[in-house]
């Protein structure tokens, strides 16, 4: 390695080497690609197919030098577009992130002397050195080692630290998580010290791969815009069909081309729902703002209801399900195991004095407790857990070493697999006060010592230099029996999943001398028990992901751990753990396996960022709606390829977060659940006022379909029908956007994502009620006494752009009533208004009054009757189009009345 690299070990590199490679391979440093820019975003906001439709009507409206139409329309346009664009305007910042993980200085061998230099100067073939607490500025190759120790669970996904070694990885396959001989970018090391030789820079490292899976990974387009996008394509095709019937039907009978082009802008205007672009904007900004008050940070609207329509989450372990720290759960001493979490069992003496021991075995020093109080430690995660541990228990590890200061250690290392520790026994007067520290002290015999020996490690390296067992406080001669016990309780300890640690000691009545071996201190032990650890799950974890189980959603956990430890969690979670596929597993498995496995695997261990982001897309390709929940910089290539991107607030690094699509402020996967919900509440309610829109809609494209064909003018003018669309349809329809759930929302399965947003039932629902408001408006019409009774082209080209008329005017009210009806009984599919109760919903009454008030405003301010082309109405004509009205109420009751009847009878 060092030959191919062109250096020396002891020496380096020359300087007229560095400036080679400098200008070789250039700068050590992660290429950014920058988000997007201001234009991009608000160019965004116009690709979309409704908008298209509506600027089109815009132009065509000046074409025909309808300057009022025009404006009203691009205002919707612009007003949905500043929408957008105020909720999206976020740069995408994972490449900048990326950047800050890179180590800003780095201790090199240069020339034959040790400097620090920038890490961006570092080139192939440099000598790096490392302790603990330091960023791996590159990937390196070890090449001297002393019990290096690092922590790789951004990277791997990983929560344990890593002991590194020196040999050679015989395994030409092996993943990232099993190189031990290799050191990654990004990554910090915990424990120990090591030199390693630099093999790769900048984009090179692993860290960069991630940088360009980042890169070349394309978002997904969410389930609602899709649908969105259906939608304005079939109102188009519809449109088209039926504005060409009208311009036909009216240029064979003679009408001036004038009349015929209006017409067919009216048509279109009615046919396109204007306002559903901007509400449904604001309906997703609004739930946005909810999630926000639920910790649950949105980054992008669309992703606000994409949550709702998941059917997989896929979910990193460490960090996300589990605590990302290493926690001591059991103390398994001879012949009994101890829950440690359990206050009893730090009562027992030979509890204390086994993780006591272990303790004061470490170089981890406690922190102070946060504000929660939570205990953590500085140093290596295990060892952490170990002094934790043991304050936990009442014994703190500066007490511990005030009374027994440490004298002698014989460091970890990889042959030996253990560490030692010896211990002198203060003149300091030691406690009797019954507390945990005194019961440790008295288990110990220290009173009848000069020195205490610490010794932790495998169990299988502990075992051979103990010659006695504690068992019930007694210390007892260890036989083969005891042994061969002891080896298979390790064995299935870590089956389970969990990391298992012998510990050991030994009183000695004689001194020990600084400077002894390890020869010296491990010899002639006594056995005390294993030490159980594990990354915990989190406590909200379990029953949010039954409650996600219950809601039809499947969880998928996917883990850099190793297999045993991932199938135990999964065991813990409630998943199906039969089958366990691992890194290699995918590496031998073709696309068509994958999609095969990706029906049935709940869990995945061993895996790679680039695993992660074939099990994204294996589960899309089979149709299911994916999110992707993680907090690594492993997680973020995944966290943009699926449908939904999820990222941890406060453990998550700034890579992920740029990542996804949404951020949870904290930490918690029960607000997965919450954000569930709610996006199953915001997609529900956006079926509301579609139904809605799309019956008042389709009333008012009936109304202009039918006139001609009865021989009548033109019922109703392009402004008139904007009116409808952004006032009397868009005001209510906001209001709907923030209704109530209903009862089952998270006792259903998710939607089928293949169906339409418009399904058959509420396209038969649509018609029914459009012709209802149809029949009405011409009722109504026909109620008037100046409708005529003949039909003049020339006659009718002038009063339809001119004159306004009482028959109009009653079509054009009775229209608009009938819709805020409408929008009052819509509000559940099933259950009647008055059960879920009438003012419930406070926004939708206020709407409909405050609708109610500007119609009249149309119909008797003489500003407004010019520019709507309105008459005023006498106290009976203004009844009759509100009676006509409150008809479309009691028919789509009695409709749901007959709904819950039908249901009823069929459940019995």
């Amino acid at each position: 390695m060092l030959t191919a690299l062109q250096t020396d070990k002891e020496d380096g590199l020359t300087d007229a080497q560095v400036k080679e490679k400098q200008a070789q391979h250039g700068p050590n440093a992660l290429s950014s690609e920058s988000g997007r820019r201001p234009w991009q975003i608000l160019a965004a906001q116009f690709a979309n197919i409704l908008v298209a439709i509506l600027i089109a009507a815009a132009i065509i409206s000046f074409a025909l030098k309808d300057i009022k139409d025009g404006i009203a329309i691009l205002a919707i346009v612009i007003l949905n577009a500043i929408l957008g664009f105020r909720q999206e305007f976020s740069a995408e910042k994972a490449m900048a992130a990326l950047r800050k993980m890179s180590s800003p200085k780095a201790r090199v061998r240069r020339g034959g002397s040790v400097t620090e230099i920038d890490a961006e100067a570092l080139v192939p073939g440099d000598i790096v050195l490392l302790e603990a607490g330091n960023l791996i500025p590159a990937d390196c190759r070890l090449i001297e080692n002393a019990s290096l120790h690092v922590q790789e669970s951004a990277l791997t996904g990983e929560s344990e630290a890593v002991e590194k070694h020196v040999d050679a990885i015989t395994d030409q396959h092996a993943g990232v998580g099993d190189r031990r001989n290799m050191l990654y970018m990004g990554t910090v090391v915990t424990y120990g010290r090591a030199e390693g030789v630099v093999t790769d820079i900048g984009m090179a490292t692993q860290l960069g791969q991630v940088a360009n899976l980042l890169q070349s990974t394309e978002d997904e387009a969410t389930p609602l815009t899709r649908k969105i996008h259906q939608l304005g394509k079939m109102l188009i095709s519809l449109s088209l069909v039926l504005i060409s019937i009208v311009v036909i039907m009216g240029l064979l009978r003679g009408e001036p081309w004038q009349v015929v082009f209006l017409t067919a802008v009216s048509m279109a205007v009615a046919a396109v729902p204007e306002g559903l672009p901007a509400v449904v904007t604001i309906a997703l900004a609004l739930g946005a703002k909810r999630m926000l008050a639920r910790n649950a940070l949105v980054r992008s609207l669309p992703a606000v209801e994409t949550l709702g329509a998941v059917t997989t989450i896929c979910t990193d372990k460490t960090g996300t399900l589990t605590q990302n720290r290493m926690t001591a759960t059991v103390a398994a001493l001879p012949g009994s195991d101890h829950k440690l979490s359990d206050a009893t069992s730090h009562e027992n003496p030979d509890v204390l004095l086994c993780i006591g021991a272990a303790a004061l075995c470490t170089d981890a020093n406690l922190q102070p407790a946060t504000d929660d109080g939570i205990l953590s430690a500085l140093g290596d995660p295990t060892e952490g857990a170990l002094v934790v541990a043991a304050a936990e228990a009442g014994m703190l590890k500066n007490d511990m070493e005030a009374l027994l200061p440490r004298i002698a250690e014989a460091p970890f290392d990889s042959d030996r697999k253990r560490m030692a520790t010896a211990h002198r026994v203060s003149d300091t007067q030691t406690p009797t006060d019954g507390s945990s520290l005194a019961r440790f002290l008295s288990a110990t015999d220290a009173n009848n010592a000069d020195s205490l020996i610490m010794v932790k490690g495998a169990v299988d390296s502990i075992l051979p230099i103990c010659t006695r067992i504690r068992r019930n406080e007694e210390s007892i001669p260890l036989t083969d029996a005891d042994r061969s016990a002891l080896e298979d309780k390790m064995d299935t300890m870590a089956a389970g999943g969990i990391r298992v640690l012998g510990v050991a000691y030994r009183a000695s009545s004689t001194p020990v001398d600084s400077g002894a071996t390890p020869e010296d201190l491990e010899s002639n032990l006594v056995y005390l028990g294993m030490i159980g650890m594990m990354d915990p799950l989190r406590n909200d974890v379990p029953p949010a992901v039954h409650t996600c189980q219950q809601a039809g959603i499947r969880p998928v956990m996917i883990t850099g751990d190793h297999p045993a430890m991932a199938r135990c969690i999964g065991s813990e979670l409630g998943l199906q753990t039969d089958q366990v596929f691992s890194g290699k597993d995918m590496e031998n498995a073709d696309e068509t396996a994958l999609r095969k496995a990706a029906a049935d695997v709940s869990v995945y261990a061993r895996v790679s960022p680039e695993h992660k982001l074939r099990i994204v897309d294996a589960l899309q390709e089979r149709g299911d709606i994916v999110a992707m929940t993680g907090d690594g910089v492993n997680d973020a290539p995944a966290l943009k390829s699926a449908d939904i991107g999820v990222a941890m607030g406060i453990t998550g690094t700034d890579v992920a977060k740029g990542a996804a699509d949404m951020v949870l402020l904290d930490d918690r996967y029960a607000t997965i659940v919450a954000a569930v919900r709610e996006g199953r509440v915001i997609f529900d309610n956006i079926l509301r006022f579609i139904r809605f829109i799309l019956a008042s809609n389709t009333g008012e494209l009936l109304v202009m379909l039918t006139a001609p064909m009865l021989g009548m003018p033109l019922p109703l003018l392009p402004v008139q029908i904007l009116w409808m669309n952004l006032v009397t349809d868009g005001l209510p329809a906001l209001a709907l956007g923030v209704e109530k759930p209903e009862r089952d929302v998270m006792e259903r399965p998710p939607r089928d994502p293949q169906r339409p947003i418009v399904t058959w039932k509420m396209a038969i629902e649509v018609l029914a009620i459009g012709a209802l408001i149809t029949i009405l408006s011409f009722a109504a019409g026909h109620g008037a006494g100046d409708l005529p009774s003949t039909y003049e082209p020339v006659t009718h080209a002038a009063h339809s752009m001119s004159e306004a008329t009482t028959w109009q005017t009653m079509i054009f009210s009775t229209m608009v009533f009938a819709q805020l009806f409408l929008a009052l009984a819509v509000r559940s599919t099933r259950d009647s208004v008055f059960r879920i109760g009438f003012f419930s919903n406070p926004a939708l009454i206020g709407a409909v009054l405050l609708t109610f008030v500007l119609q009249l405003a149309v119909l008797y301010v003489p500003v407004l009757q010019d520019f709507f082309h309105t008459v005023p109405l006498s106290q009976k004509e203004i009844g009759l189009c509100l009676s006509l009205g409150a008809v479309v109420f009691l028919a789509v009751e009695a409709a749901k009345t007959i709904y819950r009847l039908v249901h009823h009878f069929k459940r019995t």
